[in-house]
């Protein structure tokens, strides 16, 4: 034991005295072991970068008459999706990173928006992507993006309601992949875009989604977006080709007292038909909102939605109480009101009523199949 005690004490005794002549003669340098770096870091940076940090918090209370039961989501659940229970929708903060000749964001989240709609895998990252100007006007960008495609996002601060519309909840609300775009002016910007997949950041097959996006600005008021994308999502052992085409077009409009929002898409898949997986499905969807300002404090809104998609291309399978695949028709109406105690900031109450048609019976209230649901969603948001 004392051989033991005498081997630890030199070891110490040792080090100590190198210690003490590697301060002496290495006097300012940081001697922790930091790994390889075969590439020297450059402690200069650019003096046009500039690097905005901001956060966002939204919380709600709401309640559903579909008994889906105590903890569960409910039928096309993102924002707001637990009935009976106050929540937190998202909890993110993020930066923006520009210079002249690169750029960057990130976004982390947290909350019930990310749990209930957002990939289990990178469930934490929102948006994460970087990008340089290959020359002047024209950008390449490549990572983790917010989607791009139609009118309304995730996050309830940037949508006229708070609620997701049945057309939004089937849209990408994600991608990994590259970004092309060049813009020419102040009112006209052309996109080309590779994605890995259909609203996903990992891979699902061999197959790419590619696309090409087009924004138009006729003034200061107004901007239109023409958005198409086509993939195969089929498994690769699949039989035939499931090729789609998702088109998407939206119109923004903003004043003094008015925001109006619209859009219309149309989708169609080979080898899709319910009836007959040898011929082309079709789909359609489109929404309309509009928001009414008294002045900077006070507004009231509302939302018409319409979703049809008989061959179940976006919804997957859908089964009635008969377990007949029928796939889904939806029509909605959402009005509300809001309050902004500060610009950065609202305080919302709405309602909603959703239908489908007879024979999709799809929503259960008081523990009975039936086609019509109704809900109302009490939130408050503010970001900085």
């Amino acid at each position: 034991m004392i051989k033991y005690y005498t081997t630890f004490f030199l070891f110490w005794f040792t080090l100590s005295i190198l210690a003490q002549e590697v301060k002496i003669d290495n006097l300012g340098k940081n001697l922790t072991f930091t790994g390889t770096e075969v590439i020297e870091n450059d402690d200069d940076y650019d003096s046009t970068g500039q690097l905005v940090l901001s956060g966002y918090v939204s919380s709600y209370y709401a309640y559903y008459n579909d008994s889906v039961g105590t903890g569960n989501y409910q039928k096309l659940p993102t924002t707001a999706p637990y009935s009976d229970k106050f929540g937190l929708n998202i909890v993110q903060l993020g930066g923006v990173y520009t210079s002249d000749n690169f750029r960057g964001i990130f976004t982390f989240q947290i909350g019930d928006i990310p749990q209930s709609a957002w990939s289990s895998q990178y469930n934490m990252i929102q948006e994460a992507n970087a990008g340089y100007k290959i020359i002047d006007k024209l950008w390449f960008d490549i990572g983790f993006f917010r989607t791009h495609i139609g009118l309304e996002s995730i996050q309830p601060r940037e949508n006229i309601a708070s609620s997701i519309a049945s057309t939004t909840y089937f849209e990408p609300y994600f991608l990994s992949g590259a970004k092309l775009t060049y813009q020419f002016n102040k009112k006209i910007a052309l996109q080309a875009n590779v994605f890995n997949s259909f609203n996903t950041f990992v891979e699902t097959n061999k197959n790419k989604a590619v696309g090409l996006s087009a924004v138009i600005n006729p003034n200061d008021k107004l901007s239109i977006t023409i958005n198409t994308i086509t993939c195969d999502e089929s498994p690769e052992d699949f039989p035939r080709p499931q090729q789609r085409l998702y088109n998407n077009l939206y119109m923004v409009y903003r004043s003094d007292k008015i925001d109006i929002g619209a859009e219309y898409n149309f989708g169609l898949q080979q080898n899709s038909q319910l009836t007959d997986t040898t011929k082309t499905a079709y789909m359609h969807s489109a929404l309309f909102a509009l928001k009414y300002k008294f002045n900077k404090k006070y507004a009231v809104y509302g939302r018409e939605e319409f979703f049809t998609d008989p061959d179940e291309i976006l919804t997957g399978p859908i089964q009635n109480s008969h377990h007949e695949l029928v796939g889904m028709d939806i029509i909605g109406t959402t009005l509300g009101v809001e309050v902004k105690p500060i610009e950065n900031s609202y305080v919302r109450l709405e309602g909603r009523t959703l239908h489908t048609k007879t024979n999709e019976d799809i929503f259960l209230v008081n523990h009975k199949n039936t086609n019509h649901r109704e809900e109302v969603i009490f939130s408050v948001g503010v970001w900085f």
